[in-house]
């Protein structure tokens, strides 16, 4: 995968003067020859002139259409880092403009995202902030990134792995919420090549062996449709291409959701372009009358279009051959949308930003406003993977508008994208007319209601953090409980703080506390004490994430010999019945207890006690969706009834839980499960069967462990089964179906 084109200063004026947008000649020549004469003598890893680059970097930006400054800016983007020319002489000779693109480019350059993992957040939050100010910025740096990778062959392999992972989780994100898909799905294949030779050469070698057949269908397609839309006027005669699903998109398909090459239905693609929006609609009719379309394949972009503008009709349909294929349908100016994102809607005057760009940064400040609520810089970076996914779904409210959502939102966050008093209210939700659990995940499609409550005290539940996936949600939560009174706040997180402790067994005088939590509070912003607590309180710092390193400090600063750990007294004396002997009571003691049916918790899980009436405590798992369900509805007498409760280290007693298996059917499969179970020393019920389409069969086993670490040895084990896709504990609203059914 090796870039041998060299592009010239020749080739980057023939494309301004054929281009037909207006471009100030004069100044660009300057440019060009004040960073020729800068970067003379340097040369790249590959041998080569290094103004070949900046070169390279213009050209892609001229092919996106962008303006003069951006052009000079890409042509001098490297001079003031690698050469002695200075911002004050590119302030002077180009303008304010120019040397404010090169600045901004230059400080990107120097943020090291993949360093060290507390800055992780901080350094991708600067590159959104430099979006915010001016786009401009980042689509330089893409079309920088977009020529170092294309050129990553000359660079050490240590370089080349390091600079793939950045493209493939920053970059290339970066670049499909721009909408600039183009240079997403090249940055996406190049990053690919490096990251998993192998997955990459699979695919090519799948798309080699079909390529005539491919073409052949492909060119059949087109001339049948060809031939249908000639029997109406369209303003202007459709153009008609033909489509391949990129490397890395079958990738995906293949490798990651484990589909063979032959279930990927939109590995081939026909893409209509007309002039107007009804036009779009008519053809897809048409290809209708054609072709038969697939059930739930039809997807209308263009009535709610993708958050970075994406706009276009999408249906799958069935070729005569029996082989399915996706025809896209759109108009030119929705294409040019499509291809180029964000970089289509700028306007060549300095300081005019159209309506269509301030919808495409959008997400960008809401990334920025989120983390001001935040004080865990962890939080920040797994919320802000989620907001740069490219993936999205529609979901529904019962009036009909579209709310567009990551995947695996909840309707936590769907009530928060509605309104924040609504997401506030939120007692429970409905989707098509059934009552789901707050961590329910929502689907494209779905219809959405949210019941809300009348008190106008009523306010979000903390457990709602630990549900939401959207930053917008988790930042509202945040801020609503940190406008709490902060005493609240400082008594609820000096609390929690001090469960956690008596949870870990971390002993140590509270006068100590100050010392010994004083690399978090530096590190969460917090100046004092009570700082922490009340951040803890509203859920700026997640004490689960910290409790693990906790433990080590303890250890290493509390506990010196291997004889005064010996020495320690246990939490709790032993008693004689099996089942209490597994878990400490904090609030309660004395009891029968019994272990949930309904989620089935294993040592080692996060539980919860309730205390029945007349039959004891019973224990759930804290993603329990019985569990779940009672914190949504929020009702006083019923949380009294729940006690925190935890596993002891002295249980011997085998429990139950459900595993779920998703294998290719095929003879012997039960035997190697069985063997597998046997070699464990495990005990397993006869299994449910569920067949699937393709050939799959859905396992349903009902097993005997000691403890988690037990079930993770044995689904390791069960993951290399041959044919097998996946192994997993069943849900706990799985578990519960499962034991009804027993």
């Amino acid at each position: 995968m090796t870039e041998d084109r060299v592009v010239t200063f020749d080739m980057i004026m023939e494309k301004i003067l054929t281009s037909d947008k207006q471009y100030d000649i004069s100044k660009i020549v300057s440019a060009y020859q004040f960073a020729a004469k800068a970067h003379e003598g340097q040369h790249r890893s590959s041998g080569q002139p290094y103004i070949i680059h900046p070169l390279a970097v213009a050209e892609s930006l001229l092919e996106l259409g962008m303006d003069t400054d951006t052009i000079c800016a890409a042509l001098l983007h490297d001079v003031v880092e690698d050469t002695p020319a200075t911002d004050e002489q590119l302030r002077s000779l180009f303008g304010k403009s120019v040397a404010s693109l090169v600045d901004g480019v230059t400080k990107l350059t120097q943020i090291p995202v993949f360093r060290q993992d507390q800055k992780k957040a901080e350094n991708i939050l600067k590159m959104l902030l430099a979006m915010d100010e001016d786009v401009r910025v980042m689509i330089i740096k893409l079309c920088d990134r977009l020529h170092n990778m294309r050129t990553l062959q000359f660079r050490p392999e240590h370089k080349q792995q390091q600079q793939a992972y950045e493209t493939m989780n920053v970059y290339a994100p970066i670049a499909g919420r721009l909408g600039m898909k183009k240079i997403q799905e090249e940055l996406e294949t190049l990053s690919l090549y490096y990251l998993d030779p192998f997955g990459y050469s699979e695919i090519v070698r799948k798309f080699e062996n079909t390529k005539e057949e491919r073409e052949q269908f492909i060119v059949s397609i087109k001339n049948r449709i060809a031939e249908r839309l000639k029997e109406i006027p369209f303003q202007q005669t459709p153009e008609i291409q033909g489509r391949v699903k990129s490397i890395y998109g079958m990738y995906k398909k293949i490798f990651k959701e484990h589909r063979s090459f032959e279930q990927v239905y939109d590995r081939y693609a026909v893409r209509v372009l007309v002039s107007t929006m009804p036009e779009c609609y008519l053809v897809m009719g048409i290809v209708h009358e054609l072709y038969r379309p697939l059930k739930d394949r039809i997807k209308d972009y263009i009535a709610m279009p993708k958050e970075n503008g994406y706009q276009s009709l999408h249906t799958t349909v069935l070729g005569r051959e029996g082989i399915p294929f996706e025809v896209q349908i759109r108009t030119w100016d929705m294409h040019k949308t499509a291809e180029y994102g964000i970089a289509a809607h700028w306007k060549y005057k300095e300081g005019i930003r159209t309506d269509k760009m301030e919808e495409g940064l959008a997400w960008v400040r809401k990334i920025l406003e989120a983390q001001k609520t935040s004080d865990d810089p962890d939080e920040i970076l797994s919320t802000l993977k989620i907001d740069l996914s490219p993936d999205n779904i529609m979901v529904m409210t019962p009036k009909g508008d579209a709310v567009t959502l990551p995947i695996k939102a909840t309707p936590i966050d769907f009530a928060y994208k509605i309104h924040t008093e609504i997401g506030h209210k939120m007692m429970y939700a409905r989707v098509e007319g059934r009552i789901v659990p707050l961590d329910y995940e929502l689907q494209t499609g779905q219809i959405c209601e949210i019941i809300t409550s009348k008190d106008p005290n009523k306010g979000p539940n903390r457990a709602w953090m630990n549900i939401a996936k959207t930053s917008e949600a988790k930042s509202k939560i945040r801020a609503w409980f940190k406008k709490e009174n902060r005493q609240s706040n400082i008594e609820a997180g000096k609390t929690m703080l001090e469960k956690e402790l008596r949870r870990s067994r971390i002993r140590i005088p509270e006068e100590d506390y100050e010392a010994f939590f004083s690399y978090d509070m530096k590190r969460h912003s917090c100046s004092t004490l009570e700082d922490f607590y009340a951040s803890i309180g509203y859920g700026g710092v997640s004490i689960s994430k910290l409790a693990p390193k906790w433990k080590d400090l303890y250890l290493k600063n509390y506990v010196h010999t291997e004889e005064n750990q010996s020495e320690e007294q246990p939490i709790v004396k032993p008693v004689e019945k099996n089942v209490t002997n597994q878990i400490i009571l904090d609030e309660i003691s004395d009891c029968a207890v019994k272990f949930a049916q309904c989620c089935n918790p294993l040592k080692g899980d996060e539980i919860v006690g309730f205390v029945t009436r007349g039959h004891g405590l019973s224990v759930h798992r804290t993603d329990c969706i019985n569990y779940r369900t009672m914190l949504a509805r929020n009702i006083p007498e019923e949380r009294e009834r729940w006690l925190e409760v935890q596993w002891t280290d002295n249980s011997s007693t085998a429990m139950r839980t459900n595993l779920d298996i998703l294998s290719y059917d095929r003879v012997g499969l039960m035997f190697d499960i069985s063997a597998v179970m046997k070699e464990a020393g495990i005990s397993m019920t006869v299994p449910q069967s569920h067949n699937l389409r393709g050939g799959r069969v859905l396992l349903v086993i009902n097993i005997q462990v000691m403890n988690m670490n037990q079930l993770t040895a044995v689904l390791e084990r069960l993951r290399k089964i041959s044919g097998v896709i996946s192994a997993e504990r069943a849900s706990s609203a799985h578990d519960m179906e499962n034991t009804k059914k027993n």
